[in-house]
């Protein structure tokens, strides 16, 4: 026997940050999630699974219209099968206020208690909750029930778990406490990085959201299927369903002429579709270190995205550039020892709370001006390890200031 577990599905959500350069891709873009969504309804029926469990955020937020509901309703006749569905902080009860009914083979976990849905004559037990609201702070699974004896007992829950502040914390707990509630399987939702907190007794696992939506959702994404047999978890398996893939190319720049820079993105770029499964690639291109060519980079931007496209095409793939970041910088004409007390006093006076904490202040509130749906993709620290790489970023440009200074 097998089952599907899948998490942060996010239907009908856009990709961020392609809107400038992937013209062609615009029907692709729209349609992606579904068509991730669908291949894993194809993947269900291809394993002859028992059951799909979706753990969370299977909607983005509200519909915008009621097309996102009947695509799922469509997609579940074609399933055949049960799936069982709890809500998460993108997707809470009453946040989903355009309402259609349940296909009758789905099953929504109850927002108000743990709620146990038995499958006897699989031997299942399946526990969760819902979010009845966005704002869950609480260990939802310290009310969850005892395992049922005799049964294989699956727990579902979105949480945040122990994550260390890349995800915004909700339904926290720890690795430990569920191991400690006895349970076979956790299938958990809500951080979108495949991720497996503890394997064999019991397996607690964060499959990862079924298509990258932004630049660092990079590499593959999908589901997982877990195989069952004599009422004992044999094996739990990374199914990749991802339509699009994002991908981070970064290349290094140092001491390049300008044929030598073109070849090394075209490496680059070969390396990367390699790795995409056959996938079409949407990337953010970051071009690193030293090179005379740092001072003309800014404005030969469409050409680098250009030959990077040129390169995919050539090897029989197809490749779109989100954005690129250019983090070279001029050839430093100074020592690098006469800098070095300077560099000091720089990077430690990020480490005085007195300049830290408004200098955080501030970068918040600029975040905070920038639209919702952009957040996620802005590079803008939020925390004492942020501001550090933005102050190495600084540091760098002083460098470069320093020395174009001192060779003019």
């Amino acid at each position: 026997m097998k089952f599907l577990h899948a998490a942060d599905i996010h239907l009908d959500s856009p990709l961020a940050g392609l809107q400038a350069r992937a013209e062609p891709l615009t029907e692709e873009l729209r349609n992606c999630t579904r068509q991730a969504f669908s291949a894993l309804v194809d993947l269900a029926i291809e394993e002859d699974v028992a059951f799909l469990v979706i753990a969370g955020d299977l909607y983005d937020g509200d519909w915008k219209d009621f097309s996102t509901g009947l695509f799922f309703a469509a997609e579940m006749q074609r399933l055949g099968r049960p799936c069982f569905l709890l809500r998460g902080n993108h997707d809470f009860e009453s946040n989903i206020t355009k309402r259609l009914k349940l296909p009758s083979n789905v099953r929504e976990f109850s927002a108000r208690r743990p709620e146990t849905i038995l499958l006897r004559d699989l031997g299942i037990a399946l526990h969760g909750q819902s979010f009845a609201s966005r704002e869950v702070p609480e260990d939802l699974s310290a009310g969850y029930p005892d395992p049922i004896a005799g049964l294989l007992n699956i727990g579902v829950l979105h949480t945040s778990a122990d994550d260390p502040g890349e995800h915004a914390t909700y339904a926290p707990c720890t690795p430990e406490r569920l191991r400690d509630k006895g349970y076979d399987y956790w299938a958990l939702g809500h951080i979108h990085i495949r991720r497996v907190l503890h394997e064999g007794h019991p397996w607690i696992v964060f499959p990862g959201n079924l298509q990258g939506r932004h630049a660092k959702e990079t590499g593959a994404k999908g589901c997982t299927l877990v195989t069952v047999e004599d009422g004992r978890i044999a094996e739990v398996a990374h199914r990749s369903l991802d339509v699009l893939r994002w991908a981070a190319l970064e290349v290094d720049a140092t001491e390049a002429e300008e044929a030598e820079l073109l070849d090394r993105l075209s490496a680059v770029v070969r390396a990367a579709l390699a790795e995409a499964e056959g996938r079409p690639l949407l990337a953010r291109l970051t071009l690193r270190g030293e090179t005379d060519l740092h001072p003309v980079l800014p404005d030969r931007l469409d050409e680098l995205v250009a030959h990077a496209a040129g390169a995919a095409i050539e090897a029989g793939g197809r490749l779109w550039i989100e954005k690129v970041q250019l983090r070279t910088r001029a050839p430093a004409r100074l020592s690098a020892d006469a800098l070095e007390p300077l560099r000091r006093a720089f990077l430690a006076a990020l480490e005085d709370r007195e300049v830290a904490d408004p200098l955080r202040a501030e970068l918040d509130a600029l975040r905070q001006r920038v639209p919702a749906p952009a957040r996620p993709d802005t590079e803008i620290p939020t925390d004492a390890l942020g501001l550090a790489r933005l102050g190495d970023e600084a540091w760098d440009a002083v460098v470069a200031a320093l020395a174009a200074e001192s060779s003019g």
